[in-house]
């Protein structure tokens, strides 16, 4: 009797063993498996006004990716409330105060990073198009390799955006480079933008950006040159020094849109695409503003008395090349400034 009751007990225990083992664990939740966390992105620009292609940029970004993330995303756009000078912003995108901000290359040259000089070059570019191309083909993804490889993933370039083509404008018209001789100009501290001012004649000097309305206007400096639409919010053309402006068209000037690599590249995939196809758009939009605003700034230049002339480019041009092929080859860039070159 006690041998049957065993021989029923294993039994048992056997029937239910298999059983168990038949029964399948009903996978996890959705939500329980594959639910992202919530981001929130802090960006900035350094420009305190919101009227600027920087800020309607920032903006776009921040409607297509809550969009496209269904809210998962949520972005905080800063338009110099958290830094006006771009140095802070860099700061506070190395702390991780800020996930992504707008700035110019040449802070980079500072941190090892020299290959950016190259973007200061002037006569680099033919046109907006010309500048498209190389930054959105071979030479702007060349460029964002070198300086995510050189800041060890510090910085990754997100996009590039534009701050326009600069003009010179001074006390009057000039033509060709002989036009130029021994007249004083407002200049960026930059080495080979001087370097070529100098070449062309002219007298390089260091103006203070807000303290530039009062040297135009008492004669301190003959000269400065920006884009119509900056120059013209300072109210430059109706200086006695900045009335006339020449169309030299001599800088389409960069602007990176950087976020931390290391910050991005431990997103989950998901996000990060939302993110890029949001950076896409909001690049789309900054340039098209960019262009938008300086036909409207240079209308309203010469609505204001500003006189506009065209001047003799391959004359200036042919000043500028030089001082590229000798800092190319100065700089082991020869590559660099050819893939340029090769794209129209």
């Amino acid at each position: 009797m006690k041998r049957k009751l065993t021989f029923l007990l294993v039994l048992v225990l056997i029937v239910g063993l298999v059983a168990g083992c038949q029964q399948t664990t009903p996978p996890p939740e959705d939500d329980e498996a594959g639910e992202l966390d919530p981001l929130h992105l802090v960006i900035a620009h350094n420009q305190t006004s919101t009227d600027n292609p920087y800020h309607h940029g920032m903006l776009k970004f921040k409607e297509v990716v809550e969009e496209l993330s269904e809210g998962n995303i949520t972005v905080e756009v800063h338009n110099g409330s958290i830094g006006t000078n771009e140095s802070e912003l860099i700061e506070k995108l190395s702390l991780g105060a800020a996930d992504m901000v707008v700035a110019s290359p040449g802070f980079m040259t500072g941190i090892g990073v020299e290959e950016v000089d190259l973007l200061a070059l002037l006569y680099l570019f033919d046109d907006f198009e010309h500048w498209e191309n190389a930054m959105d083909g071979e030479f702007g993804e060349t460029m964002a390799g070198i300086i995510n490889e050189k800041t060890e993933n510090e910085f990754k370039i997100m996009g590039y955006w534009s701050a326009g083509v600069r003009n010179y404008y001074g006390k009057k018209p000039i033509v060709v480079p002989e036009d130029v001789a021994g007249l004083s100009i407002r200049t960026q501290n930059s080495v080979v933008q001087q370097q070529f001012w100098k070449d062309v004649g002219a007298i390089p000097s260091s103006v203070d950006w807000n303290e530039l309305y009062q040297a135009l206007q008492q004669g301190v400096v003959d000269s400065a040159e920006n884009d119509y639409t900056n120059f013209s919010q300072q109210d430059h053309h109706k200086t006695v020094n900045g009335k006339y402006i020449s169309e030299t068209e001599h800088d389409y000037t960069t602007r990176l849109l950087l976020m931390n690599g290391n910050r991005f590249d431990n997103l989950p995939e998901e996000q990060q695409e939302w993110i890029l196809a949001a950076v896409e758009e909001a690049t789309k939009v900054e340039r098209q503003i960019t262009y938008g605003m300086l036909d409207e700034s240079k209308n309203k230049v010469i609505e204001e008395g500003g006189e506009v002339n065209e001047v003799d480019k391959e004359a200036f041009k042919a000043i500028g090349i030089p001082i590229q092929d000798e800092f190319a080859e100065e700089n082991d860039l020869v590559d660099l400034l050819e893939m340029i070159r090769a794209t129209k």
